[in-house]
């Protein structure tokens, strides 16, 4: 053997007598470790440092919900839980300042000072080091406790342990709930999003923070250090149309109506004209006891068959394709058609209307009368009533951002399930169905020259108060739903069921507020003996010019007391557009001729001349043509014409003095 081969067989040796060395000093370390983490800390854990220490997500703050005037709907609020790890204190420090702990714990008014101190000697000596301290506190309650003794300290020398939960509250308490909405996710992560919450909820989560945190006894996990290794960010604030007066009238008033009904539940939309922003919507559903809450959105994702709120579309088809006028005359006989010998189609009216004219049959809300206007004009081309409502884009659902809106139905002549009976009780609202919130939006284009828009929820979206993200304008989703002739008929129809004493809704009509719309009285269940209602109204107002539409739809009311959509629901819509209106300002023009003429009649009107002076009452009342006679002294009393009265041609008047 060469000396060269010695020399690499020494140099091995060490190499390998190093290797042992330093796999044993990694023996006697692992060994230690598990040795503090085990025995010490009473932990039985993997030896993976992912199981030692690990980074723990802190979910972020999401964003606002306010409402139109600012109000919050929807905020996150922070609750803070506080433990204590008591080995982490030094001994000096903790005997030095146990007492001064103690006693400012005591000062929240849950324990005495001597209970606190025997609580965590006892949790010293026991070797505590997930002591629960207090729970359930804000964030000022939490700086106060931060500020103790011992507390103080940071992490590593005073052992506080502050963990964080977030609760989504809704400070307005029912307020548009299903609107509002939330997201929740399952244990298998899966999301579950309703109303605005869930369809913006991107924008509301926020990103996500980490922590770095060791795990200690039970399984708890204790932040390493007092700073995040990354914050998390808040989410963005969502401004809504949303406002909360106009929502309160509405959900008081469908309330008040359902207990009224004992009705199975009910939807309000408001909407305004114009921008199509939604101003209230409720949604409220009866419970087994009898109690009402939001359990659905019915506005946005209930489709039904409207009934006679759907007597507009077919008008304004007809009227379109000039295959009427509103002058033509409709003959509904005695009230009664019948199709295929059994199939019969009734008007409310016993014993029928008789001839009317287009517009009054619409007004009467005449079944026969609008079945006879669309069957006999249309039933050779069934295609040419349909795509004109097609052409309308009422069958096309609104895209709103909200999840779960209502297909709407309207059956086509192409259809395979297509029959004899289905153009002529989509006439009267049968066969087809849509949402509430479609129906309004129909609506409203009418109030609005012809122009659809969508209904929006919301005004932006913003981030800390910063300049706007994201703006939500106005967006159009027919420009001219019709021809500005039809519109003008239809109006003048839609005032008339308000205004006139043989409309439907004449009921409601008030001497101060002029509104339209059309009442709708559906059957569900028409196929049992047991039948039921749902009765609706929608509609618009100031009708010279329109500011908000709305939309009330009531199902099930209890048949003994009412079910008319003129009994039920008209009186809702009048409800709030009545307290609307009063909140309405209005801008009033006065001519010149007119303040002219206003000061002619000042002149005529006798003054209240009640605490003058003799000389000065004499010569007020003087100066607008008044005799005056004058009994006792000292200031005015009493005068014999009233204040405010008109003022005849050489008339006298009497004043008390005293």
């Amino acid at each position: 053997m060469n000396k060269k081969s010695t020399n690499f067989k020494h140099l091995m040796q060490k190499f390998y007598v190093v290797a042992i060395g330093l796999f044993m000093f990694s023996i006697l370390l692992i060994g230690k470790l598990i040795y503090i983490q085990f025995y010490e800390n009473k932990l039985q854990i993997s030896l993976s440092p992912e199981a030692l220490v690990k980074n723990i997500v802190l979910e972020p703050s999401r964003g606002n919900i306010y409402a139109a005037d600012g109000n919050i709907l929807a905020t996150s609020v922070s609750s803070y839980q506080l433990y204590w790890d008591a080995i982490t204190p030094s001994s000096y420090l903790f005997n030095s300042n146990k007492k001064a702990l103690a006693d400012s714990i005591s000062n929240f008014g849950k324990k005495s000072s001597i209970q606190i101190l025997k609580t965590i000697e006892e949790a010293r000596v026991q070797k505590n080091r997930y002591l629960l301290i207090d729970k359930d506190l804000s964030y000022n309650e939490l700086k106060r406790y931060k500020s103790f003794p011992i507390f103080n300290e940071n992490v590593y020398k005073g052992g506080l342990i502050v963990e964080q939960e977030i609760k989504r509250e809704n400070p307005l308490g029912k307020i548009a709930e299903r609107t509002i909405g939330y997201e929740k996710k399952d244990k298998d992560g899966t999301y579950f999003r309703v109303g605005l919450e869930g369809a913006f909820s991107k924008y509301l989560r926020g990103d996500q923070g980490l922590r770095l945190k060791q795990k200690i006894a039970n399984g708890h996990w204790k932040p390493i250090s007092d700073s995040n290794e990354k914050e998390p960010t808040e989410g963005f604030d969502l401004f809504t149309t949303i406002d909360v007066n106009i929502q309160d009238i509405a959900h008081n008033a469908l309330l008040s109506q359902l207990e009224k009904f004992e009705a199975d539940h009910g939807t309000v939309v408001v909407m305004e004209v114009n921008s199509g922003a939604i101003k209230a919507i409720a949604n409220l559903g009866r419970t087994k006891e009898g109690k009402y809450f939001e359990k659905l959105n019915y506005a946005v994702g209930e489709t039904f068959e409207p009934g006679s709120t759907f007597k507009l579309m077919g008008m304004i088809a007809a009227l379109e394709d000039n295959v009427i006028d509103e002058e033509s005359l409709v003959d509904t006989g005695t009230g009664e058609m019948l199709f295929y010998g059994k199939y019969k189609v009734k008007d409310s009216k016993r014993g029928g209307y008789g001839n009317l004219t287009a517009s009054k049959a619409f007004e009467v809300s005449s079944n026969v009368g609008l079945v006879k206007i669309i069957y006999d004009n249309y039933k050779s081309n069934p295609k040419q009533f349909v795509d004109r409502l097609y052409n309308m884009g009422l069958n096309k659902p609104l895209g709103l951002p909200i999840l779960g809106e209502g297909i709407p139905k309207i059956p086509y002549p192409d259809d395979s399930d297509w029959d004899g009976l289905d153009l002529p009780w989509m006439a009267y609202g049968y066969g087809v169905s849509f949402t509430p919130l479609q129906i309004l939006t129909f609506y409203n284009a009418i109030a609005n020259e012809g122009e659809m828009v969508k209904p929006r929820f919301l005004n932006q979206i913003s981030h800390f108060g910063n300049f706007p993200t994201q703006v939500f304008s106005k967006q159009v989703l027919n420009p001219s739903i019709c021809s500005e002739e039809t519109l003008r008929k239809v109006n003048k129809m839609m005032f008339n069921v308000v205004d006139k004493d043989w409309g439907t809704a004449h009921s409601i009509k008030d001497p101060l507020l002029t509104m339209a719309g059309k009442t709708g009285t559906g059957q569900v269940d028409y196929s049992t003996k047991d039948v039921q209602y749902i009765s609706s109204f929608v509609g618009y107002y100031p009708v010279e010019k329109p500011k908000y539409s709305s939309i009330v739809v009531i199902h099930k009311p209890n048949k003994t007391i009412g079910y008319y959509g003129a009994t039920v629901a008209a009186p809702v819509f009048k409800t709030i557009a009545k307290k609307i209106f009063n909140n309405i300002p209005y801008e009033v023009k006065v001519s010149i001729k007119d303040i002219q003429t206003l000061n002619e009649n000042l002149k005529k009107i006798v003054p209240n001349v009640a605490g003058l002076s003799e000389r000065e009452a004499i010569q007020k009342l003087k100066k607008i043509g008044l005799k005056v006679k004058v009994n006792g002294s000292g200031t005015v009393k009493l005068q014999s014409l009233k204040p405010g009265t008109l003022i005849k041609n050489k008339q006298n008047i009497i004043i008390e003095l005293s």
